[in-house]
């Protein structure tokens, strides 16, 4: 077991556990070290939720954990008790009892240290000669010939109109998924700075009798259900600029099947992506990525219920508009937003804000240690459009001189940049799949050299 390579994978949510999963598979591969600084192994802040009213946003039947093996997670989900599905959608605190099961079974059937549980938080990585060396919180570090990057979501950067004295009061959530930053109880106009995913999430999770909840982002765009049953996928074929797309699916949803052609485009999206120029990709995320966002990333049916109860009932108010200002008083928060396409600027106060921006992109605003010595290191850097870090389409992340950094990769939504369609289980699982590949290629030419 000494003689094995040893490979560092950095997160231990969705696309760090299968890219570990895939590199322990062969027989002949490395020893993997899996990093994790929640208590949780295998979850992720996805998937760690009790909250039963947090369904998956896509059907069981396409959420295996292997591409090549699509009903590994509904013979699972026969083989458990204790669950419930909604229209095909079940809890994301099941699918995370799923990730873990997995990880279970590969530590019993693996054998015994090719697979090492670290938990703890990686704040740097250095070259050491061909190989890399990452350095714990705890002080510990780990010599590792490949280390992968799975860091999942980055938390949200804080609203740019907030104040200093909004970021450091109490009755700011800047961070709607972190358990030890709750919602004071007696808060009852609530602001959620967004309106998609995110925002659903928080207000089935923080509603109670009596709470509104004020939502406003620049569209004021909410995401779409899916219908309430799979429907059958037909065959499109897209290419083209981002007009050209768009002009595609309006002609193939014009009877109203706009679900079947965002599904049927859903294959071809990273082909498509890869295609465009780089300006293509900014007009791409200037005009049409917000309603991209919300036909795709539908919800659940009977989370979209609930959210039009919230709504019909002015629970919940979703408006289109800018915030200028978030500046708490004695009492509450005076926000200041501009309505959108209007010059009048309307005041509202409330109890509370909660910050449900979504994915954070830009790494000049990432607050985690291990980017940022990353990026002082150049090793790594922003890609061009900004929505993470740049790496090449074997997943090796790209350092300040324009080249990949030997043995340095990254998985999952911090290269959407490269891919953009990389944040739900159907596309990380085949990148991690493929990063896996490349990893176990290059220590065999290693070996061999």
């Amino acid at each position: 077991m000494s003689q094995r390579p040893t490979v560092a994978v950095i997160g231990a949510g969705f696309s760090g556990l299968l890219t570990a999963l895939h590199l322990i598979a062969d027989p002949e591969g490395p020893t993997v070290r899996l990093i994790e600084r929640a208590r949780a192994f295998g979850r992720g802040a996805a998937y760690s939720t009790g909250n039963p009213d947090h369904l998956l946003n896509v059907r069981v039947a396409n959420m295996s954990a292997y591409p090549d093996d699509p009903e590994h997670f509904t013979r699972w989900l026969a083989s458990h008790e204790g669950w419930s599905a909604h229209g095909g959608f079940v809890s994301r605190g099941v699918y995370g009892d799923y990730l873990q099961d997995l990880l279970r079974e590969a530590l019993e059937n693996t054998t015994p240290g090719r697979l090492l549980l670290e938990q703890d938080e990686a704040v740097d990585i250095q070259r050491a000669g061909e190989g890399w060396r990452v350095r714990l919180a705890l002080g510990r570090e780990i010599a590792a010939q490949a280390v992968v990057l799975a860091l999942g979501v980055l938390r949200p950067a804080p609203p740019a109109a907030a104040s200093e004295a909004l970021l450091s009061s109490p009755r700011y959530v800047g961070d709607p998924w972190d358990p030890a930053a709750p919602l004071d109880e007696a808060a009852d106009d609530v602001l959620l700075t967004g309106t998609g995913l995110t925002m659903v999430d928080a207000a089935v999770t923080l509603w109670r009798p009596g709470r509104r909840f004020w939502a406003i982002s620049r569209r004021g765009l909410i995401p779409r259900a899916h219908a309430p049953v799979a429907a059958n996928i037909p065959e499109l074929l897209a290419a083209g600029s981002p007009g050209e797309i768009l002009a595609a699916v309006r002609l193939a949803s014009g009877d109203g099947q706009w679900r079947e052609t965002i599904d049927a485009l859903r294959p071809g999206v990273r082909g498509i992506w890869e295609g465009w120029t780089q300006a293509q990709r900014q007009s791409f995320l200037r005009h049409l990525r917000p309603w991209w966002d919300v036909h795709r990333h539908r919800l659940a049916p009977s989370v979209a219920r609930r959210v039009g109860l919230l709504m019909r009932s002015r629970e919940l108010v979703v408006r289109a508009g800018e915030i200028t200002s978030l500046v708490p008083s004695r009492e509450n928060i005076e926000v200041i937003w501009r309505p959108r396409g209007g010059t009048i600027a309307r005041r509202l106060s409330v109890d509370a804000v909660v910050n449900c921006a979504g994915l954070l992109g830009d790494l000049d605003h990432a607050r985690e240690p291990l980017l940022r010595e990353l990026l002082a290191r150049g090793h790594i850097r922003p890609d061009p459009c900004r929505l993470g870090a740049e790496v090449d389409r074997g997943s090796r992340l790209i350092g300040i001189g324009g080249v990949p950094e030997p043995g340095l990769y990254a998985v999952g939504p911090l290269t959407r940049g490269a891919f953009w369609e990389i944040t739900s289980v159907p596309d990380i699982r085949t990148q991690a799949g493929e990063a896996a590949q490349a990893i176990l290629g290059r220590l065999r030419r290693a070996r061999a050299a």
